[in-house]
């Protein structure tokens, strides 16, 4: 299942039927690389192969996708900046994602900037891995792009690994539907997960695609972030790659569900 959502962040919007006994690296070559010219037209037709709009891209890829980060990693005024979201918006190459500062009571003191989303994770693969280095990948040298892959990894796949946790969670509560569901970021600290039910239930949770077990301090460190925030949550939520301590085991109950990247199952199969 791992495999399964390694293959989904770098693949995920883009239409190829994919030998899953394959390397990951082999299905790159094959299906992106090796395709260099065939998708840069595709995608170059939706961009108009303007040049702003790819910087900005890779920089939101890159970086931490906020706003203001974003245009200062791609050497962007503020006003030039939003006019380009605006219309890669229209383009639906990204979508503006706003902290969910209304479920708590410090809306009025946030003021962290909106942060990015590529609407396929495909698109965030080509434009953090593959347009910035295309001279090489033009000429069929690869090297540049895997070494870029490799050392962003993890980071890459904790945000997939997060939207995909979040699709879960709608499955999981069904018969209470979510109404509403993202992510909540100030300046000192972030929650992966943050849902309220169309009854009124808050979800909070956590979504670490991390090799080292999830243990109990995690727990601790959302309910001391709850506090802050004045947050009462309903329900708890720890999503692990690897796994959980027998500790954090032994506190699972109703207002405490922990998954592993097996769940996830039913959303890439």
């Amino acid at each position: 299942m791992e495999t399964a959502v390694n293959y989904f962040a770098v693949f995920g919007g883009l239409e190829v039927k994919l030998d899953m006994g394959k390397p990951l690296r082999s299905l790159v070559i094959r299906h992106i690389l090796d395709q260099y010219e065939t998708i840069q037209e595709k995608i170059s037709k939706i961009t108009n192969n303007n040049a702003p709009y790819h910087k900005l891209l890779t920089a939101i890829a890159l970086g931490d996708r906020r706003t203001n980060s974003s245009f200062k990693r791609a050497d962007l005024e503020y006003n030039e900046g939003m006019q380009l979201i605006y219309e890669l918006e229209e383009l639906e190459i990204i979508k503006t994602e706003t902290s969910m500062d209304h479920l708590t009571n410090q809306f009025e003191e946030n003021e962290s900037a909106d942060k990015l989303l590529f609407t396929t994770p495909f698109l965030r693969f080509w434009f953090a891995f593959v347009s910035p280095v295309y001279r090489g990948v033009k000429r069929g040298e690869y090297d540049e792009s895997f070494e870029r892959f490799n050392n962003y990894q993890n980071e890459f796949m904790d945000l997939v690994f997060e939207q995909l946790c979040h699709e879960y969670i709608k499955e999981v509560f069904s018969d209470d539907e979510i109404d509403e569901i993202g992510r909540y970021w100030d300046e000192k600290s972030e929650i992966d997960l943050l849902a309220q039910t169309m009854n009124g239930k808050i979800i909070i949770g956590s979504c670490k695609y991390t090799n080292k077990k999830l243990k109990s301090a995690e727990i601790n460190r959302l309910k001391e972030l709850c506090e802050e925030l004045e947050i009462v949550p309903d329900y708890v939520v720890l999503f692990s790659k690897s796994g959980f301590t027998n500790e954090l085991k032994n506190e699972k109950g109703e207002g405490l569900k922990l998954f592993t990247v097996k769940s996830l199952k039913a959303l890439i199969s």
